[in-house]
């Protein structure tokens, strides 16, 4: 099922129910700022503007609000994928359906998704007939990309870990990536949504596939590479920067990730 809504630029609270189809909302137009919780959670904001989307499955209930431009029309599509079609799919690329689950995704760009998703507009918002064949191999084809970029294996069809929503997991990635200079804490970031160490630990490598220190670790490592192609900072304070106490455990470090030392990574 698939439709175009227009919204009002300002939005206090929406309870948005749980849905057992995966659910897809695509910005037409307009930007906004957008805010997702659990029903007794913490706000969480990001940004969204055209062509960016949201994906979700859940079996809980959980609130939105937003604030959009007030000089552009805020139109949204939504889309439901039903499991028919996605369990056609998955299985046309060789994958068990049972053992699948859509990671929850919020106010992405996609250029891929973002083009099917204009041909899907224009089409149904033609004067003539929509025809299905071209609107049914649009959505083939946007479902494959869904299941092969943002779909992951369950270790079976029976137990499905929990996951970090996608709010709670940008918090803990924006906190992370704002804190790259100082010591991992774990403990900081378990507390931000009231868990143990293992339980959020689980929680987080279950939606991204590697645990906290791991992020982090690599994280560091991406961000001292960028200072190194884009500046000419030496060295030591790249390393200071990136929060390492010394030259050569940040060479240390570094070598171990990408498999070269930070100077040989300079002349690339």
């Amino acid at each position: 099922m698939m439709r175009i809504f227009r919204r009002p630029q300002h939005e206090d609270e929406e309870l948005v129910p749980a849905v057992a189809e995966h659910f897809l909302v695509r910005i037409i137009s307009g930007e906004a700022q957008v805010e997702e919780r659990e029903l007794t959670g913490e706000w969480t904001k990001s940004e969204a503007g055209s062509g960016s989307f949201f994906l979700t499955q859940t079996d809980a209930p959980y609130l939105m609000r937003w604030q959009a431009d007030p000089d552009r029309p805020f139109e949204v599509l939504h889309l439901y994928l039903g499991p028919t079609l996605v369990n056609r799919v998955a299985r046309s690329l060789g994958l068990n359906p049972s053992r699948l689950s859509m990671r929850a995704i919020s106010g992405v760009q996609d250029a891929f998704i973002s083009g099917v998703l204009t041909g899907l507009t224009a089409e149904i918002q033609t004067t003539h007939s929509a025809s299905s064949l071209f609107v049914n191999g649009l959505l083939e084809s946007l479902t494959v990309r869904l299941l092969r970029h943002y779909a992951q294996t369950q270790p079976s069809p029976t137990s499905r870990p929990a996951q970090l929503p996608a709010w709670k997991l940008r918090k803990a990635l924006d906190h992370m990536e704002a804190h790259l200079a100082e010591p991992f804490d774990l403990d900081f970031l378990a507390g931000l949504y009231g868990m143990s160490r293992f339980h959020f630990s689980r929680s987080f490598h279950n939606t991204m596939g590697q645990s906290p220190s791991r992020w982090f670790i690599r994280r560091r490592v991406d961000h001292a590479k960028e200072l190194l192609s884009q500046t000419n900072r030496s060295i030591i304070e790249i390393a200071l920067t990136s929060g390492y106490e010394s030259a050569s455990h940040f060479a240390q470090m570094f070598r171990r990730e990408t498999g070269i030392s930070p100077r040989d990574s300079r002349k690339l």
